[in-house]
């Protein structure tokens, strides 16, 4: 079982240094990966927690990362594909994965914040299709040397598009997509067009029955179920509060309970979860680093 940890790039923290150091701290304690999360407007709840605090970009802040550490894998979790021109990020992802020498995994979904949307004048009816036709198009940029596309949003044809992922998939030039979400649709579009499955909040028996529908609908699609990763994002409550409102009911763990830990995390294991992404819920530098330590020292061993 692999084990990652999120990087506060959502919990406005003002100094932007301190948010990168937890990249190499993460590397330094023995986490596999390191994870952001992906907003563009402080709303809704993000806004009752932040007000006007920053919220740093998931791919500037993976990208500074990078550039600090050696081993780490880089994800988001995830990223909000209809918010995203999917060339501009094709580009992006192939670039970062090649300058950090094969690291990043993107975690993408459709999103849920209809101010947002409404903001960025995008119809919110339409982010399924949206979110399917951008990997549709990432895909054909990264794995054709002469790619071409035609749907009524993008069309392209007769172009060149370099660089290429450093990643392959079957020998083809690719950055790993993990979809996130538990909806039936985003179960489809897990195994129809992912290469992992990778919700958040969801308790551990609720992952077993995600896992074993994604598997079947994969199967079902002349996919290889077992050539998806099975991966989630769990919450950890690190003062006594969620990271949300919309978190105050989801499952999570308590921080403060090593032995809690270690049962729940053992739980997601039986369930089918090779790679757990850990939410520390909390924008105290100090509290985090304490948390990150006591996790990677007391509970991850336990697991390899």
């Amino acid at each position: 079982m692999e084990f990652g940890v999120t990087i506060p790039n959502n919990w406005g923290v003002d100094n932007p240094q301190d948010v990168i150091s937890f990249g190499p701290l993460a590397e330094a304690l023995g986490y596999d990966s390191v994870w952001v999360m992906d907003h563009l407007f402080n709303n809704g709840y993000i806004r009752e927690r932040l007000d006007d605090k920053p919220y740093y970009h998931p791919m500037a802040t993976l990208s500074h990362i990078s550039a600090l550490t050696e081993r780490v894998r880089l994800g988001t979790s995830v990223l909000v594909l209809p918010y995203h021109n999917p060339v501009e990020l094709a580009k992006y992802a192939a670039t970062l994965d090649q300058m950090s020498g094969g690291r990043v995994v993107l975690g993408v979904g459709v999103g849920a914040m209809a101010p947002e949307f409404e903001a960025l004048g995008i119809p919110l009816n339409q982010r399924g299709s949206l979110t399917n036709e951008s990997i549709d198009v990432m895909n054909e940029l990264w794995a054709n040397e002469d790619p071409s596309y035609a749907s009524g949003r993008w069309r392209f044809d007769d172009l060149k598009f370099a660089p290429k992922p450093r990643q392959t998939a079957g020998g083809v030039p690719h950055v790993p997509l993990w979809v996130g979400g538990s909806s039936p649709g985003a179960l489809r579009r897990a195994a129809r067009r992912g290469d992992g499955w990778h919700p958040s909040g969801v308790s551990a028996e609720e992952f077993a029955i995600g896992r074993q529908s994604v598997r079947q609908l994969a199967e079902s699609a002349g996919r290889d179920p077992d050539g998806l990763v099975m991966s989630a994002r769990v919450e950890v409550e690190a003062h006594g509060h969620p990271s949300s409102d919309r978190a105050a009911d989801r499952a999570r763990l308590t921080g403060d309970d090593p032995a809690g830990m270690i049962a729940g995390i053992d739980a997601y294991r039986e369930a089918g979860v090779e790679h757990l992404a850990l939410a520390l819920n909390t924008g105290d530098v100090a509290r985090l680093r304490e948390l990150m330590q006591l996790i990677a020292e007391d509970v991850i061993p336990q697991f390899k």
